[in-house]
């Protein structure tokens, strides 16, 4: 039977061959580390946990929610970002709850892509913010990940060579997979391209807290003139170790989120309002959970980075979120990101994330994520060390076996 439209237009989801080998190498028995997914095993912080548990006790909270956040929780956000950022947002017309920002991105795609609107946007780069496009029915046009001199030009010749003129730019600073970091330089002249190209931002800050060198990333907001363009996306779920909460924002300019409330109207009404409580409060706090979860994140940073280089895979030292952006070995590289990953599963118990998942540019790369601890992290080094001392036995089986198939 043939596939439906929208999902004929989404590739492979690679993925998920990665998690299939990994479910069949524990079923036999393997110990597998795992490194891939992002998804963090810190523990909720219990004062975030103990309001949840407080507010549930309410049975008026058991009703539906407000889908676009009850008005504690979008006055803490906006609480937060004065705070943080020194930018002043109103927390009824331009801030809006989500359900994770990974929902907030697929729905604001939703409600402002026409059918054939050229979208641009970063490869390699965390996968919604091309396929929420792609499954409203946009057109994607890649453009550099790295936040440097040449990204502006890429800029102008993607506006130049694209019919229709884009409608978006996406940007995803401190990057998932790639952990670059972003100025407030670099901000100040994309937003400056945006507003005479009149072309709306879309800026995903998920990381903004997980930082370990030098300044706090900023908020693109935090340009004159930005909200007149932006919109950016935040997350609770590594900030506050709340991955399962499914607690995110939107916030910035009122068009944008006037209309990414009302899609949100028509598909959900709001997390659970306990959930948001909860997240009002953590938001409302003094910042030392924040600054717990990063530490440990830096401290496993260090350790991935000291074992793995003394396992003989030297891998650059990222300088925020949560994961680590690791070129593939060089003997190893002709195979692709996937076949590599697949090889760390069968001969080095160790699971990541194959680069070409984030996009093609990232083929050459695997996402290492820091969700074990060092205890953890040191044995995978050491499985790597093991694995990498047998390197050309193992190159040469894949590659007699790629040649028979």
């Amino acid at each position: 039977m043939e596939e439906f439209h929208k999902v004929r237009r989404l590739p492979p989801y690679v993925f998920e061959q990665v998690n299939r080998l990994k479910a069949s190498a524990r079923a036999a028995g393997a110990d597998i580390i795992d490194l891939g997914m992002g998804n963090p095993d810190l523990p909720t912080p219990q004062s975030i946990v103990d309001k949840l548990c407080e507010a549930v006790q309410d049975p008026r909270t058991h009703r539906y929610s407000s889908s676009k956040g009850i008005p504690g929780l979008r006055r803490a956000q906006a609480a937060y970002y004065d705070r943080r950022f020194g930018v002043k947002l109103n927390p009824d017309t331009q801030v809006v709850a989500t359900l994770g920002s990974k929902e907030g991105f697929a729905n604001m795609a939703q409600a402002i892509t026409a059918p054939g609107d050229v979208v641009l946007c970063p490869d390699p780069t965390y996968p919604i913010h091309a396929f929420g496009f792609i499954m409203s029915g946009g057109v994607v046009r890649s453009i550099p990940a790295l936040p440097d001199d040449q990204f502006i030009p890429a800029l102008e010749r993607g506006v130049r060579h694209s019919i229709p003129k884009p409608l978006a730019l996406i940007l995803n600073y401190p990057s998932n997979p790639t952990a670059h970091v972003a100025s407030l330089d670099f901000y100040k002249d994309v937003v400056a391209f945006a507003r005479k190209n009149e072309i709306i931002i879309l800026s995903d800050l998920a990381y903004s807290e997980i930082y370990f060198d030098g300044a706090p990333p900023p908020s693109i907001l935090q340009v004159p003139g930005a909200i007149d363009v932006a919109v950016e996306f935040t997350s609770m779920s590594k900030t506050f170790s709340m991955p399962g909460w499914r607690m995110g924002f939107a916030v910035g300019n009122e068009r944008l989120i006037s209309a990414l409330t009302r899609v949100k109207s028509y598909l959900d009404y709001g997390a659970f309002t306990p959930i948001q409580v909860a997240a009002a409060s953590a938001l409302n706090g003094d910042g030392s959970d924040i600054a717990e979860v990063r530490n440990v994140y830096r401290h496993r940073r260090d350790v991935l980075v000291e074992s793995f280089g003394r396992a003989g895979w030297d891998i650059p030292a990222p300088a925020a979120t949560m994961f680590a952006w690791a070129p593939i070995p060089e003997k190893f590289r002709s195979l692709g990101s996937l076949e590599f990953s697949k090889l760390l599963i069968e001969h080095a118990d160790v699971a990541v994330a194959p680069g070409i998942g984030f996009g093609e540019h990232g083929d050459d790369y695997i996402r290492v994520a820091l969700v074990e601890n060092e205890h953890r992290i040191r044995q995978a080094a050491r499985n790597l060390k093991r694995f990498l001392s047998t390197a050309e036995e193992k190159l040469h089986n894949v590659i007699s076996l790629n040649a028979h198939r």
